[in-house]
Parts: structure tokens; C-alpha cells; sequence
């Protein structure tokens, strides 16, 4: 076993695939420190600046007060305190469903949600750049699946036409490496004519697009009998850490009922609960941060252009810059890192081979002077 292990690590490295953990002395906010050197984050989810609100960190030590630093058992024991129904109801009420259901990340919910409700012979249709976790909740399922083409409808009906029991659509929101956006009314459309139900992962898209902050779908004006299992996490536009699927009362109980890696899982810490809580209060209160947060991105568009860097059509805080060889977007990283900014260099088996990338997240937080020295930078760079 031990051999395979050595041979595997030695693949890795050969293929410029290796990767490594930064450790940050500093919070987690637009200028982080790694080792000595201070950093403009551009690595972040952290889209509106939440992880070190002033109001969410307090909330965090009164909630530990109040509460204690963990819950001690799992929600179906003992561990299903006050304020995990209160953020529950809120989280609820901000995606406009019935009810809504804590995980303690979202890779464990996607987990949960299909291997709860799919069975043997039903099939599962995904976008081809979902998410590892929604691939691998079909694979623990034990179901048929399909991947369609990124975005291409015409191949998604093809997979229907051939399905067998039961159908499940399943797509990102926001595509976490792309930026772009899934189709949601036409995938509304198509899961009806195909007797299908659909899901949504819209773990970035959540807080940052809609009016309230609730996601794609609240932009698209679509509800819980349109896309009836809707699925959030609350660790990157939230600021926190953690994950909820909402949907119809019926939903949710089976569950609770039958969902494992909930049963048998310690519910989240109580005091993160009540952090989370005021972070979902602060999308009403400071909106300001959605709006701040949409200019930074036509600033970034409209200033790349002019340098002749070659973009994403993306909308959202992610705006990768695709480098296609390995060693390349590893070398303009640390290259980046030297200048003093913090951008991940996203490779393959995360993106398809050959589309390495630059993945730039910006946050309402950011100054324009900072997304302008990047990209000037960049240019310099790519054109040595």
C-alpha cells in the first residue's frame, strides 16, 4: 500500500498537480499575512467581508458565552440548541421555503441529499463541472448518473430520454472555477416536461446575487415548486463555516429520518450558529456590500479588456484567467505572491485538462487600486 502511496505522491509533483497549505498569521479579510509578508486576497470566498465583521466575530463570543463552544451531541440527541432553530427558520425565510436543515458543510449535505433520496436504479443527470461533492453523493447513492455538457441543454434532454426510474437534474448555481451562471429557467422548464426533479448547489450564489442576497434563484424569480431542493453553505459569502439544504416540510423530515451523515453527525458549535445568524440579518443591512460588490466586477471586466487580458464571461466575484499548462499558472502565482498578492492556481483533476487557471475572487471589500495593480501586474506578466 505504501508503494502505491510513494508512487502516487511522485506523479503528482511530476505532473505540477502537488499542492500545498498556506498558513495564514492574520484573519481571513483583504490583506492576510502568509509567513512575514502582508498579501492583497484574491484567494478568498469570503465575497462580502463577513468573516471578520466586527458583528459577526462579537456574535461569536457572546454565542460561545451563551452557549458553550460546541454542541455536544448530534441534532437528533441532544445537540439541537435554540439558536440552531432560529438560523434555521432564518435561512428559511430568506430563500423563501418552507423549512431549511443545518449540515456542518456543505460537502456532507450534497453527500446526504442524494444518497438519501436516490435509490438503485434511478438516475442522477449532472453539469459536467459540478462539484465534487454532488458527484460524489450520486457515487455513494449507487444510482446511474450522467454528465451532460457544460450548459448544453440539448445533451441534458438527451440523458432524460434514456433515464431510468426516478430523475434527479442536479447543477451548480455559480460554477465555483468558471464564475458563470447554470440556466435555471430552462432547467425548471425541462425537469417538468421530463417528469424530473431538480436541485440546486448554490453555495456562490448565495448572499451575493439576487435583491436580498439569495442567490440565483431569487434572481431568477423562481420558488420552492420550480427548484425544490435548493442547497447553501454558510462559509463563503456568510462568512462562517457550515452548509443548509431548504425546501417543503416533507423534504426535510425525510432527512431527518433517513439522511446519515446528518443522523449520526455532532451538530454544529451553538455559538457559530448565532454568528451565522447575524451574518444572515447583515444581507438586509448592509446591501450596500451586493452593490459595492457588482461595480468591483465591471471594474475588473472593463479594466482587463483594456489590458488585452483574455477573461471569463463571468458576473460573479469569480473571475478566473484561464493559463491552460500546469507549470505556468504555478509559476505566475508565486510570481503574483512575490508582488505581493495571494491568487489560487487551480489545476486539474479540479478543471478539466489543460485549463489552469488563475482563479481572481474579489469581495466587496477590495479597493478598485487593488484589482487594477493586480491585473497591470498580470499584464507585465504574460507578456514576458
Amino acid at each position: 500500500m505504501f508503494d502505491r502511496i510513494q508512487k502516487r505522491l511522485q506523479t503528482q509533483t511530476q505532473k505540477q498537480r502537488s499542492r500545498q497549505r498556506l498558513i495564514l498569521n492574520s484573519p481571513q479579510a483583504i490583506t492576510t499575512r502568509v509567513a512575514h509578508q502582508e498579501l492583497i486576497n484574491f484567494s478568498s470566498n469570503d465575497y462580502l467581508g463577513f468573516a471578520h465583521h466586527p458583528a459577526v466575530t462579537q456574535a461569536l463570543a457572546i454565542g460561545a458565552k451563551r452557549w458553550g463552544a460546541g454542541s455536544g451531541a448530534s441534532h437528533l440527541v441532544s445537540g439541537h440548541s435554540q439558536i440552531h432553530e432560529e438560523l434555521e427558520q432564518a435561512l428559511a425565510k430568506l430563500t423563501q421555503r418552507p423549512k431549511a436543515l443545518l449540515f456542518s458543510n456543505g460537502y456532507m449535505a450534497n453527500l446526504a441529499i442524494i444518497s438519501t433520496l436516490m435509490e438503485k436504479n434511478d438516475t442522477v443527470l449532472h453539469d459536467r463541472l459540478n462539484h465534487a461533492s454532488l458527484l460524489d453523493g450520486t457515487r455513494l447513492a449507487g444510482c446511474r448518473f450522467m454528465r451532460y455538457h457544460h450548459l448544453d441543454m440539448t445533451h441534458l434532454k438527451q440523458g432524460l430520454s434514456r433515464a431510468h426510474g426516478h430523475r434527479l437534474i442536479v447543477t451548480d448555481g455559480v460554477f465555483s472555477m468558471d464564475g458563470d451562471t447554470a440556466p435555471l429557467p430552462e432547467l425548471v422548464q425541462i425537469s417538468r416536461a421530463h417528469h424530473a426533479v431538480l436541485m440546486v448547489d448554490d453555495a456562490h450564489g448565495l448572499g451575493v446575487l439576487g435583491a436580498q442576497g439569495a442567490g440565483l434563484i431569487e434572481q431568477e424569480q423562481l420558488d420552492v415548486d420550480d427548484v425544490p431542493i435548493l442547497v447553501g453553505t454558510l462559509g463563503k459569502a456568510l462568512g462562517t463555516a457550515g452548509a443548509f439544504v431548504a425546501g417543503s416540510e416533507e423534504l426535510i423530515e425525510y432527512l431527518i429520518q433517513f439522511a446519515r451523515p446528518y443522523i449520526y453527525t455532532t451538530a454544529s458549535s451553538p455559538a457559530l450558529a448565532y454568528a451565522t445568524l447575524t451574518a444572515v440579518e447583515l444581507l438586509e443591512k448592509e446591501a450596500w456590500r451586493r452593490t459595492r460588490l457588482k461595480d468591483l466586477i465591471k471594474h475588473f471586466q472593463t479594466t482587463a479588456a483594456e489590458l488585452g487580458l483574455r477573461t471569463q464571461a463571468s458576473q460573479t466575484p469569480i473571475q478566473p484567467i484561464v493559463i491552460g499548462d500546469n507549470a505556468a499558472t504555478v509559476r505566475i502565482a508565486h510570481v503574483l505572491r512575490t508582488q505581493g498578492f495571494l491568487v489560487g492556481a487551480i489545476r486539474p483533476p479540479t478543471v478539466p485538462e489543460h485549463t489552469a487557471r488563475l482563479r481572481i475572487s474579489l469581495c466587496a471589500e477590495h479597493q478598485p487600486e487593488h484589482i487594477t495593480a493586480l491585473l497591470h501586474t498580470l499584464s507585465r506578466l504574460q507578456s514576458q
